[in-house]
């Protein structure tokens, strides 16, 4: 079942879509730009700033949806300018924990509202997921490589 997640502490949506999606044990959050969600604009400062704020409102987000940050699996960052790229990193070690999410960063020709980057998230809650496919024996399990993930 799809339901959709909407949370006042991050910006409204700037056209057709939803702040994010959830389907099952998954959450899909929009790209979030650094927007400011009390002053609807875009926060001062430069890329770095922007990457804080975006990450604010992830986790504003995940948050609402009953995720936390460490829920999040997969990243990925569009910026403006590839020579942001380790100002970015220094925002973004401090979300996230090791084992970190899987991540993609590229340039992007253009953002919305001018911004300078945008993040967008997918988080999967485990407990209590069982990836085990029906009528898969515990033997035939045992043969792959990452049994442990099927059992």
């Amino acid at each position: 079942m799809r339901k959709a997640i909407q949370t006042e502490r991050a910006p409204k949506a700037l056209g057709p879509y939803s702040q994010a999606v959830q389907v099952g044990q998954t959450l899909y959050v929009s790209g979030q730009l650094g927007i400011d969600p009390a002053a609807g604009r875009l926060v001062d400062g430069g890329t770095a700033d922007q990457a804080r704020q975006a990450l604010l409102n992830i986790q504003a987000i995940v948050t609402a949806a009953g995720f936390s940050m460490q829920d999040v699996v997969q990243v990925q960052i569009f910026l403006a300018d590839m020579a942001d790229f380790s100002a970015v990193n220094e925002v973004y070690k401090t979300f996230f924990q090791e084992p970190y999410p899987a991540r993609a960063a590229v340039q992007a020709a253009g953002l919305p509202a001018g911004a300078r980057i945008e993040i967008l998230a997918v988080a999967q809650k485990a407990a209590g997921v069982s990836l085990r496919r029906p009528g898969l024996s515990a033997a035939r399990a045992a043969e792959h490589p990452y049994a442990e993930e099927y059992l």
